[in-house]
């Protein structure tokens, strides 16, 4: 079996022995298990066992765009925050795309896309853990990405957008139900990252190019 980083702090190390002495994820390819023991360990929830839609070569593309440095960017706040050691674009606080919203009338999440996309550029790796037009946002932009982790969470729209971006055969990872959120999309984005960097490597959290507030769904 796998072992744990030798990095990890020990209460980390023990969280994943026991997540492990509870289900055997040694059959999944090593990047689609490294998300889904990252995501369970972070929600204590095995249903993302099978909910999660993981897609080897997808991973791996986001891996290696991570090691080249390219741009990420954040649907929410709360999912920026929870992304450690690596800048992240979120306009979600700025004014410019409150003012965006009202004149468009779109979502602040969607409006926040429209002007991350502009800095961000192909090849940059989306990660949206709550707003599901943030999502619709980024399928409409055909913003050519490196690697989508769209996994948004509620009753409205959720589901309905993770299907939309599996069928838009972008490279995505992406769950089925209804749930989801902040959390997920970072423990996936941390998990590729920790894949992108040798384990000596010990970056320092970065500060998330942000404002405040989280936007509109």
């Amino acid at each position: 079996m796998t072992e744990v980083p030798l990095d990890v702090h020990p209460i980390e190390a023990e969280s994943y022995r026991i997540l492990r002495s509870r289900v055997d994820l040694s059959a999944l390819p090593p990047l689609s298990r490294a998300v889904t023991e990252r995501v369970i360990h972070a929600t204590a929830d095995f249903d993302y066992t099978t909910d999660l839609v993981c897609d080897e070569a997808a991973l791996a593309a986001g891996v290696a765009a991570l090691r080249r440095g390219a741009r990420a960017v954040a649907d929410v706040a709360m999912v920026a925050s929870g992304i450690t050691g690596y800048p992240v674009i979120c306009k979600v606080g700025d004014s410019l795309a409150i003012r965006l919203a009202r004149t468009t009338g779109i979502t602040v999440s969607a409006a926040a896309i429209r002007l991350a996309f502009g800095e961000a550029g192909p090849g940059a790796v989306w990660v949206v853990g709550c707003a599901p037009t943030a999502l619709e946002e980024i399928l409409r932009r055909e913003v050519e990405p490196a690697l989508v982790i769209g996994v948004p969470v509620g009753f409205v729209g959720a589901a309905a957008s993770k299907q939309a971006l599996r069928a838009s055969r972008l490279p995505a990872l992406s769950n089925v139900s209804e749930k989801g959120g902040s959390a997920v999309a970072a423990a996936a984005f941390n998990a590729l990252l920790r894949a992108a960097r040798p384990e000596k490597a010990r970056p320092e959290r970065a500060r998330p190019q942000m404002g405040r507030g989280e936007g509109g769904r």
